[in-house]
């Protein structure tokens, strides 16, 4: 369902000349809280070294770690491979072309089984996440001591129970403290914890902006469930878009899509850079998504380093480009609706590809051996 009134109207109402101001460019050093399911795959890793290694660029308060899990895709995957399977021994030709058709066909390929590949739960994605934006932290030479905080172990599951965990709370002591500057929160995963946040104290939507990346621009007439950071708490990604706390909307179909990195890159400007750019080459050469989507030939295959978006929106407004809109309606089908009377949003619809890794690096270089 979508977001009840009598949920909104707990909600500040924020005029749009407030919003327009607060969407702004940041401050030269704006306060910044990571909010990131950094053990998903190898993205959001890049994301908080370059933001640990630019100290004279934010005031990151803190790291929050974030749920998640592949295990909704389970039975469609399943059904996929078994039609696959079932086209193969019956002689018919073409390939089966559902949501997940590719990844099952290179299962099928490979004579691997989809009830084999092993999914976590978001309990243990949250765990792994706060251990490795730990992991990070110590890789980029930064102490982690009063800056990483545990996140919820699952989704919401009802609007009216919001999930407190230290991440919600620390959200909303930071978002609370006595600073004339709005705190951002760049949002790299599902967005319960800043759902909960919301929920838990709704007059944080004055002082915050969540810069999110995730789903099909707003104009797309898709459906946003391929969008992992979406679709994994619906009510949440619903929640964003409903109760007018001012956002940074980073499309990740076909905006941030754009953020392919090579394994020559990875050798040539990251590997050599100091124990944070070892271990970053090490995840890239060792991506624990090659294996559960079966994909082969990785030597030649590029990589979406998605989730740097965020950080490049906040260090360089030449990086990401923008246009101010009216925030959609997510709907319960994961489509966009465009009823009247909406609150303003910020969205990317471009960026620059090559200043954003030339930038990255620059950092990178920095970081200690």
């Amino acid at each position: 369902m979508t977001t009840p009134q009598s949920i909104l109207d707990r909600f500040p109402k924020l005029d749009d000349a407030f919003v327009e101001a607060r969407l702004g460019r940041p401050s030269a050093k704006p306060r910044v809280i990571i909010d990131t399911d950094t053990a998903n795959e190898i993205d959001d890793q890049y994301a908080v070294a370059w933001a640990l290694l630019s100290p004279e660029r934010l005031e990151l308060e803190g790291v929050t770690a974030v749920p998640f899990s592949f295990a909704h895709h389970r039975d469609e995957l399943i059904a996929s491979v078994e039609a696959l399977e079932a086209a193969r021994d019956s002689g018919e030709k073409g390939r089966f072309m559902g949501g997940l058709g590719g990844w099952a066909q290179r299962l099928v390929d490979q004579g691997k089984r989809a009830e084999d590949v092993k999914f976590v739960g978001p309990d243990e994605g949250a765990e792994l996440s706060y251990e490795e934006i730990l992991r990070v932290f110590d890789k980029c030479g930064v102490p982690a001591e009063g800056k990483v905080f545990r996140g919820t172990p699952g989704y919401l599951e009802s609007l009216e129970q919001p999930v407190d965990t230290p991440a919600a709370r620390f959200i909303i002591e930071r978002a609370r403290a006595e600073d004339e500057r709005p705190l951002y929160i760049l949002a790299m995963g599902a967005l319960t914890n800043i759902a909960s946040a919301l929920l838990m104290a709704p007059d944080i939507i004055e002082r915050i902006v969540v810069v999110w990346t995730s789903g099909f621009p707003s104009y797309a007439p898709f459906c946003n469930v391929p969008s992992l950071n979406l679709v994994q708490d619906p009510l949440a990604s619903q929640l964003l878009f409903d109760c007018g706390v001012p956002h940074v909307y980073l499309p990740g179909y076909h905006v941030g899509a754009q953020l392919k990195l090579s394994l020559p890159e990875m050798e040539s400007f990251v590997k050599d850079k100091g124990a944070i750019g070892a271990y970053l080459h090490h995840l890239y050469t060792h991506n624990p998504l090659h294996e559960m989507f079966a994909i082969t030939e990785r030597e030649t295959k590029t990589w979406v380093i998605w989730d740097v978006i965020n950080v490049a929106w906040l260090f360089d407004e030449s990086y990401v480009s923008t246009h101010m809109t009216r925030s959609p309606l997510l709907d319960d089908g994961l489509y966009w609706q465009h009823p009247e009377g909406r609150h303003l949003m910020l969205e990317a619809y471009d960026l620059n590809r090559d200043a954003i890794f030339e930038d990255m690096y620059r950092a990178l270089a920095r970081a200690p051996s």
